[in-house]
């Protein structure tokens, strides 16, 4: 196959949402569809249940969350896709940030009882930010929920979206009796069961026509009538080209534990997503189809496999083709890297790959070469943008609990921040080491993990610090800077790439500061112009 023909056949999006509203669900229902696996897993806490696919970390299993994004990939009628399911919770949302980077398009589910959450319209509004096509999903119809119609008044007032229903529901909870799809022009009866790959679908061209009086029953028929016409005077019509440049949003509605409305999504997925797509650079525009490859890092995972100690760098590749045994530049380290097992991804299975194209994600065992953000390419100095680390929220002291294995602690650390979980920092005064993370459960997961894949204990001490600011040297006034380290020299710490950071303990000493030094310029992004 040619390399075109390959990028048109390749869909790359990743899946959002808030915790618990059937993210990880539903990624393993397309991938049932998919023929990747024979039987989906449930999120439960409890051990009984069989493991899901895409929660490979022992802690995700144990807390019945997603803290990692995870990379699957399927074939699905002849089209290669490509899912990163993302953390729902708050305190991993810098990975799910970084994860956007990497993809063409987004699936946003939303809780049919819950509606609209609190972390759904941050992760929804970076979408927006870089107009990433969005489809929404509303889950968990077989459960008693709002009415289809407040869900989606509250979607556009909440999200801030205009959108266009593709499918609707007939009656829902206990009611529930199927979905209308405005997409194929047919009806799909539910039967509540989830062992059943795929519902009996009946095709009705005409809506009106008497058959669907013995289908659903008459009163559900004249509800449906009543509300597809509604809809339709309504909402929009579905315009493939508003939708690719994320003007315009296509709502599904399903249950995914009950494999409900997975097809249609699915199905319709394939037509109308974006193919893979053009990438910024910081000196051009790269587009998919070139000669050349390139391709970034967006997420280090250490000890995918804890036996073989493993640390992969996951890639994804933006233009050209991307082989097996050929040397590439790293181009922050300037040298020439060749790599003999890259693998693709089926969660906990992994496979080595001869030759992957654009869109496609592919792991690369790496020795400590790579940080997040890296850029590999046939020799063009280029790098790309928009992967920065955040102002942390959360700071600790990370002491060493076990004098014998501090070798292991340090190894562990670095690492474990090489891969984004949280940021290092070393302050300037005592080279005292603080953790600085996006939220507090963070913290847990850094002491399970150091303990369990690297042998370290480690305990934590208490630090005040309201907010992390990244000082920009060369901007900044040679006399003033040179004041303000001597001032403030208990409050400075270096981050991992050796970057300035002041330590504010209090939103007024920030605001003093910026006023007693209006020449230094500070940032709470990693990533500055």
């Amino acid at each position: 196959m040619s390399l075109l023909s390959e990028i048109e056949r390749r869909r790359t999006f990743g899946i959002i949402s808030h915790p618990d509203a059937g993210k990880t669900t539903l990624t393993e229902k397309l991938l049932l569809f998919g023929g990747a696996i024979q039987e989906a897993g449930a999120v439960k806490s409890n051990k009984i249940k069989k493991g899901v696919t895409s929660d490979f970390m022992e802690i995700e299993r144990q807390r019945g969350i997603s803290v990692a994004t995870s990379v699957l990939a399927f074939e699905y009628k002849g089209i290669k896709i490509n899912i990163l399911d993302t953390p729902g919770h708050k305190d991993f949302a810098e990975d799910t940030y970084r994860t956007l980077t990497a993809v063409d398009s987004v699936i946003v589910i939303i809780d049919v009882a819950k509606g609209v959450e609190e972390q759904t319209q941050k992760l929804v509004e970076v979408c927006r930010m870089r107009n990433i096509p969005l489809i929404i999903f509303i889950n968990k119809l077989d459960r008693e929920g709002k009415d289809a119609f407040d869900l989606l008044d509250e979607i556009e007032q909440k999200l801030k979206l205009i959108i266009t229903p593709l499918s609707f529901p007939i009656g829902m909870g206990f009611d529930f009796k199927g979905i209308y799809n405005f997409w194929e022009k047919n009806i799909n009866l539910f039967s509540g069961d989830s062992r059943k790959n795929i519902e009996e679908t009946i095709e009705i061209e005409d809506i009106n026509a008497p058959e669907l009086d013995s289908l659903i029953g008459e009163t559900a028929a004249n509800i449906l009538r009543e509300e597809v016409e509604l809809v339709t005077e309504i909402y929009p019509n579905f315009e493939q080209e508003e939708y690719l440049n994320g003007h315009l949003h296509p709502v599904f509605f399903g249950s995914a534990l009950n494999n409900f409305g997975v097809r249609e999504l699915l199905d319709c997925f394939i037509e109308i997503a974006p193919k893979p797509q053009p990438k910024e650079s910081d000196t051009r525009l790269v587009f998919p189809d070139e000669d050349s490859f390139t391709g970034f890092v967006f997420k280090i995972h250490a000890n995918m496999d804890p036996k073989h100690r493993d640390r992969l760098a996951f890639i994804k590749i933006v233009s050209g083709i991307f082989k097996r045994n050929t040397p590439y530049l790293h181009v922050r380290n300037n040298k020439k890297m060749k790599f003999s097992s890259p693998n693709a991804f089926f969660a906990e299975r992994k496979q080595i790959v001869e030759i992957s194209y654009p869109g496609d994600i592919v792991g690369i065992h790496d020795t400590g070469n790579f940080k997040i953000g890296d850029t590999l390419t046939e020799g063009e100095i280029l790098l790309y943008k928009g992967i920065p680390s955040f102002s942390p929220e959360h700071f600790k002291y990370i002491n060493n609990a076990d004098p014998m294995k501090s070798k292991q602690l340090a190894k562990g650390i670095d690492q474990l921040m090489d891969e984004g979980v949280a940021q290092l920092f070393i302050l300037e005064i005592n080279g005292r080491k603080v953790i600085g993370t996006v939220g507090a459960l963070q913290f847990e997961v850094i002491q399970y993990r150091l303990e369990h894949e690297y042998g370290a204990k480690c305990i934590y001490e208490n630090l005040n610090v309201h907010k992390a600011c990244w000082i920009e040297p060369e901007k900044s006034n040679k006399d003033e800077l040179t004041e303000f380290k001597l001032v403030k020299s208990r409050f400075l710490a270096k981050d991992k790439l050796g970057q300035l950071v002041f330590f504010a303990d209090s939103a007024f000493t920030l605001q003093m500061t910026l006023q007693k030094y209006p020449s230094i310029k500070m940032h709470f992004i990693s990533e500055f112009e």
